[in-house]
C-alpha cells in the first residue's frame, strides 16, 4: 500500500554542526540586545536550561570558545564585545531574512529610460558612431552588414557596416535612512526599534552589495539627530527623547545636498508625531496633541524637499487615527509616499519600494 511516512522534526538531522545552530540563534538575540554580546550569552544559556538545546558533548562554554576561534567575539577588560566579523554577519544575515524570499530579476535596478553610457546592455542597435566604445559592438551583426553591403566575394568590414548596442544608463540613488529612536519606539510593550535597527542593517547590506554606487546614510533623531556609522547601526538603542522630526530632516537634507549622485531621496521609520522643536539653545515640547508651531516647521520643510525633488517616503509603524492623519498631510505637502507598515512586513516595504523607485528622467 502506497502512501506517507510521517516522523518527528529534529534540528540535529539539519545538516548544521551544534556550533552552527547555536550561531544562529545567538545572531538574532543580538538584535534584540541591541549588539550587547554578553546579554545574548546570558538569553542564549537561560534558553539553552528550558530547552535543552545543548549536551554533554557540546556546551555554552564550548560554544564560546568556538565563537572566540572563528572570529565572532572579542574578549576585552570590559566584557565581550562582538567583532567586525560579527557585525558583517549580522547585516547579511538581516538582509536574507528580511530580503531573501524575493525572486532574482532584473528589476529594481534603477534604470531610467534615457540611453546613455553605461554597463547594461539594451538589445536595441544602432549604426556606429565616432567615440562608441569596442566592447559595444555587435559582431554577428556587423559581420551580416559586411556581407550584404559588400558581397562575399572578398570579405572587408568598414566603419559603416559596424552595429553598436545601446547601453542603457543606471541611475545612480542617495538615500538617507531617518529613524525615530524617541521613547515612543519600545512604549506599550512593544518592541519597534528592533525591526526597524534590522531593515536599516538589512538595507546598508543590500546596498554596499548591490548597488555600490548608490550611497545611504543613516540619521537617527530623537530630541536632536545625528549621523550613524555603518558599523554602529547593530548598537542603536532609543533613548529618553522626544520626537524631533523637523531636526532629522535638516540634517538629511544637508546630507543630500553634499551628494553628486542626481537622484535623492529620504525614508523615515517612525511611529509617532513630532513631539519637539529645538529653538536657539532651548527645547520647545509638547507631546499632547499636534502642536501648531512643530507641524508648521515639518511642513514647511516637507514642502522645501519637494522644490528639491527629494522626496520622502514614510513608514509609519503606528495605527492612530490622528497620527496617521498628520503623515497623510506631511506627504501630500511633500509629493512622497507612506506606508502604513506593521513590524512584520517593514523589512518587505522598503526593500520593495527602493527596488521600484525608478526615476523616468535624470536632473
Amino acid at each position: 500500500m502506497n502512501g506517507f511516512l510521517f516522523s518527528a522534526f529534529r534540528p540535529e538531522d539539519d545538516g548544521k554542526t551544534a556550533f552552527e545552530r547555536l550561531l544562529d540563534l545567538w545572531m538574532q538575540l543580538l538584535h534584540f540586545t541591541a549588539g550587547d554580546a554578553a546579554e545574548a550569552l546570558r538569553w542564549l544559556s537561560a534558553l539553552d536550561r528550558e530547552h535543552g538545546l545543548t549536551d554533554e558533548e557540546y556546551g555554552i562554554g564550548d560554544f564560546i570558545e568556538d565563537l572566540k576561534s572563528n572570529g565572532y567575539l572579542n574578549e576585552e577588560e570590559q566584557g565581550f564585545r562582538i567583532s567586525a566579523k560579527a557585525e558583517q554577519s549580522i547585516r547579511k544575515r538581516a538582509l536574507e531574512e528580511i530580503f531573501g524570499k524575493m525572486k532574482k530579476s532584473r528589476n529594481g535596478l534603477h534604470r531610467s529610460t534615457h540611453t546613455g553610457q553605461g554597463d547594461e546592455i539594451n538589445p536595441e542597435l544602432r549604426p556606429y558612431e565616432f567615440g562608441d566604445p569596442l566592447e559595444s559592438i555587435d559582431f554577428p551583426d556587423s559581420i551580416r552588414n559586411a556581407y550584404v553591403n559588400h558581397g562575399f566575394d572578398t570579405f572587408s568590414i568598414r566603419e559603416q557596416d559596424l552595429s553598436i548596442h545601446e547601453t542603457d544608463f543606471k541611475a545612480q540613488s542617495a538615500t538617507v535612512m531617518m529613524i525615530d529612536i524617541s521613547h515612543s519606539m519600545i512604549l506599550y510593550g512593544e518592541d519597534r526599534i528592533t525591526p526597524a535597527r534590522k531593515v536599516a542593517l538589512a538595507l546598508a547590506e543590500l546596498i554596499t552589495t548591490r548597488y555600490p554606487k548608490d550611497t545611504l546614510d543613516i540619521v537617527v533623531f530623537g530630541n536632536d539627530a545625528w549621523q550613524v556609522e555603518l558599523k554602529e547601526l547593530p548598537y542603536l538603542q532609543v533613548g529618553p527623547y522626544h520626537t524631533n522630526t523637523v531636526a532629522g530632516l535638516e540634517l538629511a537634507m544637508d546630507i543630500l545636498r553634499r551628494r553628486k549622485n542626481p537622484n535623492k531621496q529620504i525614508f523615515m521609520i517612525t511611529d509617532g508625531k513630532p513631539t519637539c522643536l529645538k529653538l536657539g539653545k532651548r527645547y520647545y515640547k509638547n507631546a499632547f496633541g499636534i502642536d501648531a508651531k512643530i507641524l508648521n516647521r515639518t511642513l514647511n520643510l516637507a514642502g522645501q524637499l519637494r522644490r528639491l525633488k527629494t522626496p520622502v517616503v514614510t513608514f509609519m509603524i503606528a495605527r492612530d487615527p490622528y497620527l496617521q492623519a498628520f503623515v497623510r498631510e506631511f506627504t501630500e505637502v511633500n509629493g512622497g509616499k507612506v506606508f502604513y507598515a506593521s513590524l512584520d512586513n517593514l523589512g518587505t516595504f522598503v526593500f520593495e519600494d527602493y527596488e521600484r523607485n525608478k526615476r523616468k528622467s535624470l536632473r
